[in-house]
């Protein structure tokens, strides 16, 4: 009887294990440090969704950490497939990690005498945004609390584990009684949430944030629905007071996909139900799931 992996899985030093026997050392610089890099794709449906997109965002963050793994692009790939493969999971978030890993001489400071690696899991899929809110729309605080740290200090364009500025204002849209919180830059302007990019409609425009975020895959598949439906979008510099003034306001994530948002702070959007934009294109996000030009389907075991 084989070993049940329907809980996830993990690939770790070649070999294919139940996640909750996945384990790193207590001295590798990804959990010390927070010096890391990692990736999330999903599968929906038995199929990886945009794998090659999340593939070259995962290799650009590698490259700009300096990181060396043994694994190339193409083994990253297989072992996703073969992993994913060997959990059974039809729906399933995946990540992908590259570490500085354990100092190979005890007590250095020099990131270059590291043994860098690389190992991923999966588990069943995540929705960052309960699908129940997502079906009322979620509530959401400009947080007051924190700003999102500096690009000069850490590149939000590559996803990382630098989460005490979201947490703290997770922490203030909690216990305010708001479901999350987004994170404006020291400018003023509006940039992302724990886990997800945002949108807003302004003056029948959608527009999202250009600077101080991820580049999201989910954001540009949303940008691409734009321009195939026709729908006026632009990616810019959005302050608190025009985001305030939207007449609608959605997020997108890679667990989760579109998800409607119904009030921010003490405004209420749309007579508190999800606006007509955002759900034309949440559906035709997940429409775009059958497209195989997008999508690669999972061999399982």
């Amino acid at each position: 009887m084989g070993v049940d992996l329907s809980k996830g899985a993990a690939w770790m030093n070649g070999e294919i294990i139940p996640i909750q026997d996945a384990k790193i050392s207590v001295l590798d610089w990804g959990l010390t440090r927070s010096d890391i890099t990692y990736d999330v794709v999903h599968v929906w449906e038995g199929k990886f969704f945009r794998i090659d997109d999340y593939l070259d965002r995962f290799m650009v963050s590698i490259e700009k950490l300096r990181l060396d793994i043994p694994q190339s692009r193409a083994d990253i790939k297989r072992i996703l497939h073969e992993m994913v493969g060997a959990s059974g999971l039809q729906s399933a978030y995946v990540s992908m990690v590259a570490s500085r890993g354990t100092p190979s001489v005890p007590g250095t400071r020099d990131p270059r005498l590291t043994n860098n690696h690389f190992y991923a899991w999966v588990v069943p899929f995540i929705w960052v945004i309960p699908q129940e809110v997502a079906k009322r729309g979620a509530h959401i605080l400009l947080s007051e609390s924190a700003t999102r740290i500096g690009m000069k200090s850490v590149d939000a364009t590559v996803k990382n584990y630098h989460w005490g500025d979201m947490t703290k204002g997770l922490f203030e849209a909690l216990d305010a009684g708001y479901d999350t919180a987004i994170l404006l830059d020291d400018d003023g302007f509006v940039t992302e949430g724990p886990g997800f990019n945002i949108f807003a409609i302004v003056d029948g425009k959608v527009i999202t944030p250009r600077s101080g975020m991820l580049e999201g895959i989910s954001r540009r598949t949303v940008l691409e629905i734009c321009a195939e439906l026709g729908l006026p979008h632009e990616v810019k510099d959005i302050t608190a007071e025009e985001f305030l003034s939207a007449e609608e306001v959605f997020t997108a994530t890679t667990a989760g996909g579109p998800v409607p948002v119904t009030r921010v702070n003490d405004r209420i959007l749309g007579n508190d139900v999800p606006g007509p934009m955002a759900e034309q294109i949440t559906k035709t996000y997940w429409d775009w799931h059958e497209r195989t030009e997008l999508t690669e389907t999972i061999t399982y075991d």
